[in-house]
């Protein structure tokens, strides 16, 4: 008993010590806490401060100028920051910068009718006709029309899942005794499951509305259509296989082409052998009339020196470290892309605000003269003379206050950063003003990741890295008919129809199956 008595002893003073690290345990993380917020709270505090004190660093340059100038042998205290006289100059005659046009009010809009909006006329109208059977006074069936009241609704009947059954009649020959039967309706292969309009159905859910196959198969199966997941992923394959020779001539058509633009983003793979799923490589190239994506294991520069090889032309891509060797020898001409340039100067603004909108406001400048250049649907050489009247005397006056900002600048600040930028890659970023089919940025490029974002938080990953190239192939044709705003799925039925089994009986030449070449025909 005296043993157990003891024990109980020491496990209650145990917990009596335990229970007293913990009590110390939650008022150091209470300290931590209160500590981490005045810390976030003084960080606030500091960058305010900053950028008050740039704010006044430029007004006492600026009073620089009508000061005189102290003797040679006054001795001054050393500034925080040494910035020689001719940049002080040069900076207190910084040219303005421009000012943008005054925004026209728009005159009133008209004012629309009161009610409802009629539903439109081109639907199709399912009509139900209905008549009263006996009077709901006194029950008569001696019933003569008054009048008639008509309601029309949006109404929405469920897409169709539907059989294709094709009855081929063999007929035996009377002349020579021979039997024959009729060809089959085209289908995008030979024995398949589904006709061309099914699987470019399949496609544009896929790659144009961005559904997982898990969820267009269970959708299936509530309409009594049970499909499995490798059956799905099957057809996907035989589609990206079907289109992968219009995409080959897509890249062969940009590698010829005077101009195309890039980017690129992640895109993980599952690898057999791997732990877990490999973070590849998702590019795109495109231009105003195609698009093609390619998959690479990773974003070494020897791939794209090697795939750019028989280019000949200019290129918008960001300042890559990667793409320098791309360039160098000349034959591929850099452009840049200014949205870049335009987000650098307003992250600026934080420490910097006033300096910071004023190099703003010179891109700002040159996109308004872009868009009204766009308005006015210039393209070729009026464009590039557009460019030069009015672009080029703003584009001169920006590279004068960057000489004459950067010297007053610190070079860990945000600013400089901006600066240092259109320091070391202007030429490239103002190659639009002497090229009229280079754009002004690369944004239409980057948009087309928007789609590849929302496929990524769908399906997580690559099955594999034939996956990975089918599904660019996929991706590719889906921008390409998105560029030059061809129907989609129209043109993927129509294409599986001439691609597949009966591409012998159409006879079509591949520059004759592109989406080009589907909305020339109407």
């Amino acid at each position: 008993m005296g043993t157990v008595a003891t024990l109980q002893r020491e496990n209650a003073a145990q917990r009596a010590r335990n229970q007293q690290l913990t009590e110390q345990l939650a008022k150091i993380a209470a300290a931590n806490a209160a500590q981490v917020a005045q810390l976030v709270a003084t960080n606030a505090e500091l960058t305010a401060q900053i950028a008050k004190l740039n704010e006044r660093i430029t007004e006492l340059l600026a009073v620089a100028k009508r000061r005189q100038r102290p003797p040679a042998s006054a001795p001054t205290p050393p500034p925080p920051l040494v910035v020689s006289d001719d940049a002080q100059r040069a900076f207190a005659e910084r040219p303005p910068p421009p000012a943008l046009p005054p925004k026209v009010k728009k005159p009133p809009a008209p004012r629309r009718p009161t009610g409802r909006k009629a539903v439109p006329a081109h639907l199709e109208a399912e009509t139900h006709a209905l008549r009263p059977d006996t009077c709901t006074h006194c029950g008569s069936k001696a019933l003569d029309e008054a009048e008639q009241l008509t309601e029309e609704k949006l109404h929405v009947v469920k897409e169709h899942q539907r059989r294709r059954v094709v009855l081929r009649t063999t007929c035996r020959c009377r002349a020579c005794g021979g039997r024959t039967t009729p060809r089959s309706l085209p289908a995008p292969y030979e024995r398949s499951k589904i006709t061309s309009e099914w699987l470019a159905w399949l496609v544009h859910q896929k790659f144009v509305l961005l559904t997982p196959l898990d969820r267009i198969r269970r959708d299936l199966a509530e309409r009594g259509v049970p499909l499995a997941m490798s059956t799905l992923v099957s057809f996907i394959e035989r589609a990206a296989d079907l289109l992968s020779p219009i995409d080959g001539l897509h890249w062969r058509q940009l590698l010829a082409s005077p101009w195309m633009a890039t980017d690129g983003t992640g895109l993980k793979v599952l690898i057999p052998g791997l732990p877990a799923a490999h973070n590849g490589y998702l590019e795109i190239y495109r231009n105003r009339e195609c698009a093609v994506f390619q998959y690479e294991p990773d974003k070494a520069s020897d791939n794209v020196v090697a795939k750019l090889g028989p280019f000949r032309g200019t290129l918008t891509a960001d300042a890559e470290h990667r793409f320098n060797a791309v360039f160098a020898g000349r034959r591929v001409i850099e452009a840049g892309c200014n949205a870049h340039g335009r987000r650098k100067f307003r992250d600026a603004e934080a420490t910097q605000p006033r300096l910071a909108a004023e190099g703003g406001a010179f891109l700002s400048a040159m996109y308004v003269e872009e868009e009204a250049a766009r308005a006015q649907g210039l393209v070729g050489k009026k464009l590039l003379v557009h460019r030069r009247r009015s672009i080029r005397p703003i584009i001169a006056a920006f590279k004068r206050w960057l000489a004459a900002v950067e010297p007053t600048l610190l070079p860990t600040e945000p600013l400089m950063a901006a600066v240092r930028y259109y320091r070391l890659h202007g030429e490239a970023l103002f190659r639009f003003v002497e090229d009229p089919d280079v754009p002004i940025d690369n944004s239409p490029t980057e948009r087309e990741f928007q789609n590849v974002a929302k496929l990524r938080l769908n399906m997580l990953f690559a099955g594999s890295t034939e996956g990975a190239h089918r599904a660019c192939v996929l991706l590719g044709i889906v921008a390409t008919c998105r560029a030059i705003e061809a129907p989609i799925q129209a043109y993927l039925s129509w294409a599986f129809d001439r691609l597949g089994t009966h591409r012998d009986l159409f006879a079509l030449p591949l520059d004759q199956l592109t989406p080009a070449a589907f909305k020339r025909l109407g």
